[in-house]
């Protein structure tokens, strides 16, 4: 029975690897008593769920953060001419379909 935290695992990965990246990957393997094929999909999930994060994630220092803040605490201005077009674009191709 799958738990909630489990998903059906009903796909295939395939790749075609030379004979010394197979011998290294099963040496890992064997070192964290585990079988390839569970060994590599936890350290490929693992690496995806970073690059992802580390793709969507901003990243500021001081001075970018000071000023960024200071952006956002600041009182809204009055809308330009090319904001009050996006906004009406927006509420006709949004809003009201």
């Amino acid at each position: 029975m799958v738990t909630a935290t489990e998903e059906l695992k009903t796909e295939r990965l395939v790749a075609r690897i030379s004979p010394s990246e197979k011998a290294l990957i099963e040496r890992a393997a064997e070192l964290e008593g585990r079988k390839v094929a569970p060994f590599a999909v936890t350290h490929l999930v693992n690496r995806a769920r970073k690059i992802i994060q580390e793709a969507e994630t901003i990243r500021l220092n001081e001075e970018e953060s000071i000023r960024f803040a200071k952006i956002l605490s600041a009182p809204p201005r009055k809308p330009t001419p090319a904001m009050r077009r996006a906004a009406k674009a927006y509420r006709e191709s949004v809003i009201e379909h």
